[in-house]
């Protein structure tokens, strides 16, 4: 079921299903599997690391800014391979138009949202491994549903950096 918007710069332009969009965040995260791979090797034969927890933190920050090139660069070309399988564009949310680097990169920061918000518990209270991963999932599983209370049913932080994203015929 599809949802199609009210502004009037994009009155035919259809928002694409909750189970559409969840597929393609879902296919993006084990295509992400492979940059991990590709960058945590390059990482590692840069930073001549030989064990896995060494520069831990660094290496963190070494993918943030990899997923940050990454998702920028092909959000302001329109869509990742995951969204162009399933259809899906990011566009500005008032011109309907592709989105500006800065516009993608403020989008990349904001989608952290997805993550982020329940690992602080597991920082304050003890959590193991599984009740961490089964926070982010229940997390993951209220964010997506929230875009429901959004006018034209885009996820919030698409709604906070002025993006949306719309189905492609």
């Amino acid at each position: 079921m599809s949802h199609v918007i009210g502004n009037e710069v994009a009155n035919t332009v259809t928002v694409p299903s909750m189970g559409r969009r969840m597929a393609s965040w879902f296919y993006e995260g084990l295509l992400m599997f492979g940059v991990v791979f590709i960058a945590g090797y390059l990482f590692s034969t840069l930073s001549q690391t030989r064990h896995a927890l060494d520069n831990r933190h660094a290496l963190q920050a070494f993918l943030f800014v990899v997923f940050a090139i990454y998702f920028t660069w092909f959000w302001h070309k329109g869509q990742t391979l995951a969204m162009k399988t399933w259809h899906i564009r990011v566009v500005d949310a008032k011109t309907g138009q592709a989105i500006s680097q800065k516009r993608a990169f403020s989008r990349y920061v904001l989608s952290w949202l997805w993550l982020l918000p329940p690992l602080p518990l597991a920082a304050w209270i003890p959590l193991t491994a599984l009740e961490t991963v089964a926070s982010v999932v229940i997390w993951v599983l209220v964010y997506a549903q929230l875009s429901r209370l959004h006018p034209d049913r885009q996820f919030w932080h698409d709604a906070w950096a002025g993006t949306r994203l719309v189905q492609k015929a």
